[in-house]
């Protein structure tokens, strides 16, 4: 297995209006078909990629968005040519199952809730009380920990209900992830994964199940990637950063979080974005991963793969912005490349 070097220049954030100085992109494969599974979080970015490329490289991208533990379990089974996962492997799984791993995007997680009364961006929550909510210490929405972060805001007294992933999902890992680094008790009680123990609530399947569900729940709370939020118009919640900050999920705001990545120490490519230092930065944001056999590089389904990531990395910014995504640093998709498994 090749252990990703490290990039050594170039690390500030390429925006998804950035350009990428890199060879011209040539298709090694003619009406190519491809399969790939995994990450929900990352559908919405690979369905607008594979629109685009379809028509613009002769690339067919059929892509199942069934969370990422069944995505990494379909690639290590060789039944899609790629797999996807918010959730990144460790360099010893990675040798064991032969696999080459790569970041594409990154984005948010967000918390969307359906509290009565509440305008759209009225709520405002930190971790210790998000983790409160999810592990059943808090019960109503007018308990006075949520009313002292929202002075002068009329709270129901609504139930609280939390909507958790069903599936095992890579948006549970960087969720419980983010709820193990800010609260000591969610740590120690419930910890992080692709899924947990969850003390309570309802499950849903997909980001799509989630958004849909808090939809239909009165007081109900749950976690998103940023497009399932925003393209279902939900309630979603500012959030205390790092900084002290109440500050709301956009792009520049996660910008301003990924360029807090460590890139030079990650190993494999699996940066911490999580409660990152700087003023405007959302707290829970996550880059997705792409897990490709190095067993398959030399096949006509290998080089499509490599073929149809080269393909985003090169033109794909437009339709990062448009789903608001952040595009990886200019130097990080170099490298990428030119690590991939010959």
């Amino acid at each position: 297995m090749i252990k990703s070097r490290a990039p050594l220049f170039g690390l500030l954030v390429a925006t998804a209006l950035g350009t990428v100085a890199m060879t011209p992109f040539v298709s090694s494969a003619q009406a190519a078909d491809i399969t790939g599974a995994g990450s929900s979080f990352a559908a919405p970015i690979y369905g607008a990629w594979g629109t685009a490329a379809k028509s613009q490289a002769g690339i067919s991208v059929n892509y199942q968005s069934v969370g990422s533990s069944a995505g990494q379990d379909q690639v290590i089974a060789r039944t899609v040519d790629f797999g996807a996962s918010d959730k990144p492997m460790n360099g010893e799984r990675l040798a064991k199952e032969k696999l080459y791993q790569f970041p594409t995007v990154m984005s948010g997680i967000v918390v969307v809730a359906n509290v009565p009364g509440l305008a759209p961006g009225q709520l405002r929550l930190d971790g210790p009380t998000l983790a409160a909510l999810y592990d059943g210490e808090i019960t109503t929405w007018d308990d006075d920990r949520i009313k002292a972060l929202n002075p002068g805001l009329k709270l129901p007294d609504t139930d609280v209900a939390p909507i958790h992933r069903a599936d095992g999902s890579g948006t549970s890992f960087v969720f419980t992830s983010y709820l193990s680094q800010v609260s000591p008790t969610w740590k120690q009680k419930l910890g992080a994964g692709t899924s947990i123990a969850w003390p309570g609530g309802s499950g849903a399947r997909g980001n799509d199940g989630i958004a849909a569900m808090v939809r239909q729940t009165e007081g109900g709370i749950g976690y998103v990637e940023y497009s399932y939020a925003a393209q279902n118009h939900l309630n979603i919640a500012s959030m205390k950063n790092h900084s002290g900050a109440f500050v709301t999920p956009t792009l520049a705001s996660f910008t301003e979080a990924a360029k807090a990545a460590d890139w030079v120490h990650a190993d494999h490519y699996a940066v911490n974005l999580l409660d990152t230092d700087g003023a405007s930065s959302w707290p829970i944001v996550t880059a997705t991963f792409v897990l490709v056999p190095v067993d398959a590089v030399q096949k006509e389904s290998g080089k499509a793969v490599r073929d149809f990531f080269t393909w985003g990395f090169q033109h794909g910014d437009a339709d990062n912005a448009r789903l608001d995504y952040v595009g990886l640093p200019q130097s990080v998709k170099t490298d990428i490349l030119a690590n991939w498994p010959k």
